[in-house]
């Protein structure tokens, strides 16, 4: 507003040697005001880098955009992220900026009022949405707010060609970004659902003749929620043994900031309880933070441990081969709630009774289940008042044979993925594909993302055709 006043009487402050904004200002106060100004244009710096780390990671976990380096740098203050690669290109585009223009009048009109239109766009969809206000109170609002706006944002127009080209540029550029990634997942997506695989295929496999079920724990990632992905049938059609115990993980970003512990993990099974085989969905909020792969996998062995004891409990003793094609896929169950761990404790005792199964595991904060020998391990044992002797047995059975899988080893099984167009496709399909592939080859892959360590990796090749 001083500023305003001051040119609003002096007209004649251009020069090569005066700026606008320091001209205004006093002789006497004018170096005091040149520090301020520094450091009011440090705290705006810190604060876009702050905004676009938190924007980019949260798009990030919605698929929307390609896969970067998130680290997060304190322990205490959750949320706090750094992201090398984004620091960079930040850094390049502001150095890029100041040799382009050259010129502090060029440079200030790059900065368009655009910010301030926008967010008052999506308040007034936030306020229909979210908050469940009447749509004449969001026009109001709209219309109040925005048509101030709107004249600031009129006014800059006149500067387009001068610089304010550049952000709206950047902007256009880094949709484009956000569209070619979200709408080729979401085809890849479909692809998956389309080429999934039965499970009467699955359960199949274990009467072919040189199908092998080999000893330890696979974990096949996938984003499907049901059924048996494309890539694990690659997998045995190539290579024809797979894993005692087989998993089928599906990591999701749910549109939350964060997913309790007790809510995270969803399991059931897929098939009969001889085929050893489940389905296990991990939801992460967009600002929670992935574990490392040895707390992640004790987890989740607690988890199919937990949920095998829950299941036996509810489980009828004797089910006909007609009830039992019904029930080879049920309804997930969450893991970790207080009613599941009523049901599924461990146990403390250095003795091992007849129906418990050790495994081993990673140290613990909590220290809950873990034994003072160098190998510690987790006790799972049955409280043999829930369940009835048969149902004890086949569970003891059940853990022994996901320890014994535990003991031999985990193997993490990824789909490698190419993405390709169909014959007589149009040129904005090819150009998205072909941004597409080029995102992927040059960002961060799953496996380094999921946190899986390379000596247990197994990639699967598999060709997209969209």
């Amino acid at each position: 507003m001083g500023q305003a006043a001051y040119l609003s009487k002096h007209h004649d402050f251009y020069s090569n040697s005066q700026v606008g904004f320091y001209i205004a200002v006093p002789d006497k106060v004018r170096w005091p005001v040149l520090v301020l100004a520094i450091l009011a244009s440090v705290v705006g710096s810190q604060a876009i880098i702050s905004g676009t780390f938190s924007i980019i990671n949260q798009s990030q976990s919605l698929s929307c955009f390609p896969r970067v380096k998130v680290v997060h740098t304190s322990e205490k203050i959750h949320g706090q992220i750094y992201i090398p690669e984004i620091n960079w290109l930040l850094m390049i585009l502001c150095i890029a900026v100041t040799v382009g223009f050259r010129d502090t009048k060029h440079m200030g009109n790059a900065s368009v009022i655009t910010v301030m239109l926008v967010t008052t766009f999506l308040t007034s969809l936030v306020i229909m949405v979210c908050w469940h206000k009447p749509p004449l109170l969001a026009l109001g609002f709209l219309l109040f707010f925005g048509s101030v706006e709107a004249l600031y944002f009129s006014a800059s127009l006149i500067k387009f060609l001068e610089g304010a080209w550049l952000p709206i540029l950047l902007a256009l550029i880094l949709m484009a970004v956000m569209l070619v990634w979200h709408i080729t997942t979401i085809k890849k997506y479909e692809f998956d659902l389309q080429n999934k695989v039965t499970l009467e295929w699955l359960l199949a496999l274990g009467d072919k003749l040189g199908m092998v079920r080999v000893p330890g724990i696979g974990l096949v990632y996938t984003d499907l929620t049901s059924g048996v992905p494309a890539n694990f049938s690659r997998f045995v059609t190539n290579l024809p043994a797979f894993h005692k115990v087989l998993v089928f993980v599906c990591v999701k970003s749910v549109p939350v900031p964060y997913v309790f512990p007790a809510e995270r993990y969803l399991v059931g099974r897929v098939g009969p309880p001889g085929h050893r085989s489940y389905r296990c969905i991990v939801r992460y909020g967009y600002r929670d933070v992935h574990q490392d792969v040895d707390s992640f996998e004790t987890e989740l062995i607690e988890s199919l441990a937990m949920f095998i004891k829950l299941n036996a409990s509810y489980r009828c003793s004797e089910v006909s081969q007609s009830e039992q094609l019904e029930e080879w896929e049920p309804g997930l169950t969450v893991i970790g709630s207080n009613t599941l761990r009523d049901h599924a404790s461990y146990d403390l005792q250095d003795s091992v009774q007849h129906s418990a199964a050790s495994v081993p595991a990673a140290d613990s904060p909590g220290g809950t289940g873990l034994e003072s020998n160098s190998s510690k391990q987790v006790r799972f044992f049955i409280d043999s008042l829930v369940v009835s002797p048969e149902a004890d047995k086949q569970v003891a059975e059940e853990l022994e044979a996901l320890a014994a899988a535990r003991e031999a080893g985990t193997a993490f099984i990824l789909g490698h993925s190419h993405v390709q167009c169909k014959p007589g496709s149009s040129v904005v399909k090819k150009l998205t594909v072909v941004g597409y592939n080029f995102l992927r080859r040059n960002c961060r892959g799953p496996d380094v993302v999921l946190r899986v360590p390379p000596a247990s990796l197994l990639e699967v090749g598999m060709v997209y055709v969209l």
